[in-house]
């Protein structure tokens, strides 16, 4: 079926449902493609048992509970939710054409939403149903100061800026940091490697990989393999990040907006939400590839929303 709206948003974690809530405070009746195959709707934080660092919950609150509170939130306010895949989009054509997987809609705005999903390797253990969230992640500032963590020997899989950063903060919880990686060098800047070398609670484990991660009910230790030599060794471990880098989830753009060469979209404007195309709006991890935080995303779902109404209205005046 073909619908038409003043306002569609693809994706569904902190920046989407944030952008519906203001969107549909405004009168925008927004409609919002939730997802389905290409990943749970709600995004990442549907996998994160506890978060801590939301403002306004004392106490903490699940990732599942926090986006679900945001999305019937959303529905309050007037907001339609589908839960469908965005297949693909027509930026060439105004109204924007919005594809789906059983529906079509035309809509005169559009806000990307649709985050970027951390790249992890298939290591044994680490897995949705085995250790990850359960001392597995791929977020050391989202997860590093939970209880589960503190006082205990961490790995760190990466060899670039970003597992430099990971590990250096690690050490702010861990009684150690081992940064795992799989070559004789490090990828990360000059300036970033020698930090973490220099600190005292971390170790570079060279030429290393992990063959798997073992526990109870949770993450007690893994199996560390030398490249070189093929000797495996068992090591107490309280905890296992990735940090291999994001994938944004753009491909379905297929380029019609302008990406940075990693793939993450390129804003026209810092401080904004605006893209290269007007009307098209981006908000959430989907841009944003340095903080990656929830309460960041849903101020950028916020931001979108208020520079999306204030261009319609623009629009509006325009057409009179």
């Amino acid at each position: 079926m073909e619908k038409r709206r003043r306002l569609v948003i693809i994706g569904s974690g902190p920046a989407g449902f944030t952008a519906a809530i203001y969107a549909a405070r405004a009168n925008l009746a927004p409609l919002l493609f939730e997802g389905f195959y290409s990943g749970p709707a709600g995004g990442q934080l549907m996998t994160t048992t506890d978060i801590e660092n939301f403002p306004g919950f004392r106490d903490g609150i699940s990732g599942p509970k926090l986006m679900e509170e945001m999305r019937q939130q959303a529905v309050r306010f007037g907001a339609e939710l589908l839960i469908e895949d965005v297949d693909s989009v027509d930026l060439s054509i105004r109204p924007f054409k919005v594809i789906g997987r059983s529906t079509t809609v035309m809509t005169d705005a559009l806000i990307i939403a649709t985050g970027a999903t951390a790249n992890r390797l298939d290591i044994p253990g680490t897995h949705d149903n085995e250790f990850w969230n359960k001392g597995v992640s791929a977020c050391a500032v989202c997860d590093g100061a939970a209880p589960i963590f503190r006082n205990k020997e961490l790995y760190v899989i990466g060899g670039g800026d970003s597992a430099m950063e990971e590990g250096m903060f690690l050490t702010k919880y861990a009684s150690r940091v081992y940064i795992v990686h799989r070559r004789d060098e490090l990828r990360a800047s000059k300036i970033m490697a020698q930090r973490a070398m220099s600190n005292p609670k971390i170790e570079i484990l060279w030429s290393s990989a992990i063959s798997s991660v073992e526990g109870g009910h949770v993450v007690e230790s893994v199996i560390l393999k030398n490249l070189k030599t093929g000797e495996e060794s068992k090591r107490a471990a309280g905890g296992l990040f990735f940090a291999i880098g994001h994938t944004p989830n753009t491909a379905f753009l297929k380029g019609q907006l302008h990406l940075r060469e990693t793939g993450y979209v390129r804003l026209k404007e810092e401080g904004t939400t605006l893209t290269n195309i007007e009307g098209v709006f981006a908000a959430g991890d989907v841009f944003d590839f340095r903080y990656r935080q929830a309460v960041t995303a849903a101020g950028s779902g916020c931001m979108a929303a208020l520079d999306c109404e204030h261009w319609l209205s623009l629009q509006d005046t325009h057409s009179q």
